[in-house]
């Protein structure tokens, strides 16, 4: 097969980076009032998710900060339902691979998956919360607003979901997916927040705003009072932020998926793909006709979610599949299509020249290609020469060079996106 050249393309997405976020989480929580609702001496148990936030470390331990100077006693715990293999050594590890530990926040950090009912709401939902959150003064949420994977609703991820699936743990998590199927996970997450909220334990919560470059944008300290709405108003900001890829395309290559990138491996809104295997199921979004997945992030922890949405992926990719954190989360989530295993072959080569009949051309010349890193970097991609007319024509985006489509001695893509010593451990 004969690859044509690529346009290694840039896009021009607005620049919300807050110059300084350690002094942002300061100022937002030193106007939240939150410390006012305490005694001096109160224990706070800060919960924290698994998603690759920018700067999380950064955040936290300016939340315990913040908690430490008012006279409390702060900690950490996870709040991360089903991740880092449903149990309390990986969500620790999880936390600790964002740089989150004791000894760099400078608090207790606690791990564990024991829960306390917290009753039902009215559609019969028990209501869960970490047990040693629990049993604290006061619950703080530090957590990522942006839009969920499975569907779309005025809440989607967030502290609303951090509440409700988070803080159940994986007791929680697998029940909340269950009552999911016939309630919907939104109705899901807003019920069972509500009931968290009737615990009288939250005090509120830092949401975090990502713009289409991953930075920090937005931080806001959210008063428990006004959680739902500005839940609502957030994710509604954060969705006009989003970084896409610019065009419809016949082959779509991703060098990695990993729940560090995606909660389903890779952004379903950007990928336009179904965690149930529904190809282009989301409107006004680009369409693929396939997808390439070249291998697992290294944050992974070599969790496989995500994987059946691609057509094809590399047997490397296959070989370094850990089952066990991959299924636990596929089956706690309700979602066995999500790790499919795909066709898969020995070679990048191999693996494109395979699906490439498939996209509809007998003229293989005419397929078009894109090739991004992965759904969250989506500042620089390569696309195929054939679509340099569409590229041209929209001022967002402009051409920094064009390279071969190139293999190495093994068969393998030499990607333009990562430094050498990147590439040598993707390979």
């Amino acid at each position: 097969m004969q690859f044509p050249r690529l346009l290694v393309v840039r896009q021009k997405f607005p620049d919300r980076k807050i110059p300084d976020v350690a002094a942002e989480v300061r100022a937002q929580l030193a106007a939240s009032g939150f410390a006012s609702r305490l005694k001096p001496g109160s224990s706070v148990a800060i919960g924290v998710g698994s998603r690759g936030i920018h700067s999380i470390a950064t955040i936290v331990r300016n939340v315990v900060g913040y908690w430490q100077e008012q006279g409390m006693k702060p900690f950490l715990f996870p709040a991360m339902g089903s991740h880092g293999a449903g149990n309390a050594a990986g969500q620790a590890l999880v936390l600790a691979n964002y740089g989150i530990t004791e000894a760099t926040m400078g608090c207790p950090l606690i791990s564990q998956l024991e829960v306390v009912s917290l009753g039902k709401t009215d559609d019969g939902i028990e209501a869960f919360m970490d047990k040693t959150a629990y049993e604290s003064d006061g619950v703080m949420l530090v957590g990522r607003v942006k839009w969920h994977t499975d569907f779309a609703g005025k809440i989607e991820s967030g502290l609303f979901k951090m509440m409700a699936i988070g803080l159940g743990k994986f007791a929680g998590a697998q029940r909340y997916h269950n009552y999911a199927y016939t309630l919907g996970l939104e109705h899901v997450i807003r019920s069972v927040g509500r009931q968290v909220l009737k615990s009288g334990k939250i005090l509120g919560g830092l949401a975090i705003l990502e713009d289409a470059y991953h930075n920090t944008g937005k931080i806001d300290a959210v008063p428990v009072e006004a959680m739902e709405q500005r839940e609502e108003e957030n994710l509604a900001l954060v969705k006009s932020w989003m970084g896409t890829i610019p065009m419809d395309l016949d082959i779509l290559i991703m060098d990695e998926i990993g729940k560090n990138i995606s909660g389903a491996g890779m952004d379903t809104k950007v990928a336009n793909r179904g965690v149930c295997g529904e190809y282009n199921p989301w409107p006004n979004t680009p369409k693929f006709k396939r997808i390439f997945v070249r291998n697992l992030s290294e944050h992974s922890y070599n969790s496989a979610v995500g994987m059946g949405m691609a057509d094809v992926v590399t047997d490397r990719l296959v070989n370094r599949i850990d089952w066990q954190p991959t299924w636990i989360n596929s089956l706690t989530a309700n979602t066995p299509a999500a790790i499919r295993t795909p066709i898969h072959f020995p070679t990048d080569r191999e693996c494109i020249e395979r699906v490439a009949p498939t996209v509809g051309h007998l003229d293989l010349s005419k397929i078009t290609f894109g090739w991004i890193r992965n759904t969250m970097e989506l500042t620089r991609l390569g696309v195929s020469e054939n679509v340099r007319a569409a590229v041209e024509a929209n001022p967002l985006l402009e051409i920094e060079g064009v390279v071969d489509f190139e293999f190495d001695g093994a068969g393998n893509l030499v990607t333009p996106f990562i430094s050498a010593e990147e590439l040598a451990g993707a390979h």
